[in-house]
């Protein structure tokens, strides 16, 4: 069963969708009900990151350094 919705697109997007719709020859429907299947129903493609991301030998700095330009990066 479908169910209705009402969706306000902007107007340069509504025109984009249309274009593409006509040159692939299918409905606007079909491609925004294709672009959320893909969003929603593809599985991850990988893993959320629990770790550090640069691994290798050295030590971490301070968790909060009191002294020096919080905008630098250290590099231990």
């Amino acid at each position: 069963m479908a169910v209705r919705t009402t969706v306000d697109i902007p107007e340069v997007l509504h025109d984009r969708l249309r274009h593409r719709a006509e040159q692939s020859g299918t409905s606007i429907r079909a491609l925004i009900i294709r672009a959320v299947e893909q969003v929603y129903n593809e599985g991850r493609k990988g893993e959320y990151v629990t770790g550090p991301l640069v691994a290798g030998p050295g030590k971490l700095g301070p968790a909060f350094p009191e002294d020096g330009n919080p905008y630098d990066l250290d590099f231990s």
